[in-house]
């Protein structure tokens, strides 16, 4: 039975990422037989422009329908002006995670052993990373009500918005990291501020209940603070590491530096069947946009996860990753990941690179 993968390209250099790793999903597609059946819509500003709302119905109704969902970047300064916040970009992609009910965001940092020398550490310490961020998705402070500004006492304005988990948000998440703990080197580290927060008194107490069902997987916690100084300073002691929304959308952008760029970082985002939106971490990069010079890596590596986590197609993911790594061997680089002695590579010769990778 044929699947469908919806294609969103969104903005800035969405669009140029997405094509290179549309050839790439084609090409695969063609020589394992995957029967899969591609379609495109617009999201974000794009969608703002031409429909005036960051998801239309049509692009929510075709990602419903879809098995998986490939998605570029959204957002730029064209649109960071309007007034009214549920007509901005971003407002697109949240809105799909919240309508699929995208809860559980994978995120690998993962430092190829060729860039090494790209990482902003040194490479003792880096070499060999490899860490699982899981992030919860559709619920905290991102999503919590009340939220908005208004006015207080003295005509003074106020912003306020509300972090807010209940136990069932935090064990849904919870199962998640045990499980991928389980499957690799049976670590998981849980991020939270239970020291002033609340709401993360409650994630530490129900990450304990949840780990008497996983007695080989060692729980251990720590402060977002402590954290993020952690992934700078040691960061191979992680396996995998689960946390809220906005702690995971911050520690993973950290953890995205140790391996060269965040042009190399891709992403899933599941739903509780394994439907998934699949995105490079990095975001628009409007500076860049058009001149044909983004790392196009993360987002054939987001098709990698694909295939892995939603169509069922493991080997072929395998080959893909095995490509990427093989036209690093190369010495073929993008900017971002450039470096003195490397051949400087533009975003569609990466993306000839990877094809003919797979073709060789």
């Amino acid at each position: 039975m044929s699947k469908n993968v919806l294609v969103l390209p969104g903005d800035g250099i969405g669009p140029e990422i997405v094509a290179q790793a549309r050839r790439v999903l084609e090409l695969v597609n063609q020589q394992d037989s995957l029967d899969l059946q591609l379609t495109e819509a617009l999201v974000g500003g794009a969608a703002i422009d031409a429909h005036g709302v960051p998801l239309p119905e049509a692009t929510l109704d075709a990602a419903r329908a879809a098995d998986a969902i490939l998605l570029g970047a959204v957002g730029g300064p064209k649109w960071d002006t309007n007034p009214d916040f549920q007509i901005r970009p971003e407002k697109g992609l949240l809105g799909i995670r919240s309508s699929l009910g995208l809860f559980g965001n994978l995120r690998p940092a993962i430092l190829y052993p060729q860039l090494a020398h790209a990482s902003s550490l040194k490479p003792e310490i880096v070499s060999g990373l490899d860490i699982l961020i899981v992030r919860e998705l559709t619920g905290g402070i991102y999503f919590g009500q009340p939220r908005g500004v208004r006015l207080k006492e003295g005509n003074v304005r106020e912003g306020y918005n509300t972090y807010v988990y209940d136990e069932n948000e935090i064990r849904r998440i919870g199962r998640v990291a045990f499980e991928a703990a389980r499957a690799r080197n049976k670590r998981l580290c849980s991020v939270d501020k239970a020291n002033v927060l609340e709401v993360t008194v409650l994630w530490r107490e129900v990450m304990e209940e949840l780990s008497k069902e996983y007695p080989d997987v060692e729980l251990s916690h720590m402060y977002v603070d402590n954290a993020a100084m952690q992934l700078v300073r040691a960061p191979k002691q992680f396996d995998v590491m689960v946390t809220g929304n906005m702690f995971g959308d911050i520690l993973s952008d950290a953890a995205a530096m140790l391996t060269g760029s965040i042009g190399m970082l891709p992403s899933a985002s599941l739903d509780v069947d394994g439907k998934g939106m699949y995105e490079p971490c990095h975001g628009s990069a409007p500076d860049i946009a058009g001149q044909n010079m983004a790392n196009p890596l993360a987002t054939i590596l987001s098709v990698a996860m694909m295939l892995r986590y939603s169509l069922n197609a493991g080997e072929t993911a395998d080959r893909i990753e095995a490509a990427v790594s093989q036209v690093l061997d190369q010495n073929l680089r993008t900017g971002d990941i450039w470096s003195e002695g490397m051949q400087k590579v533009s975003t569609t010769e990466m993306g000839d690179a990877v094809i003919a990778a797979l073709q060789a």
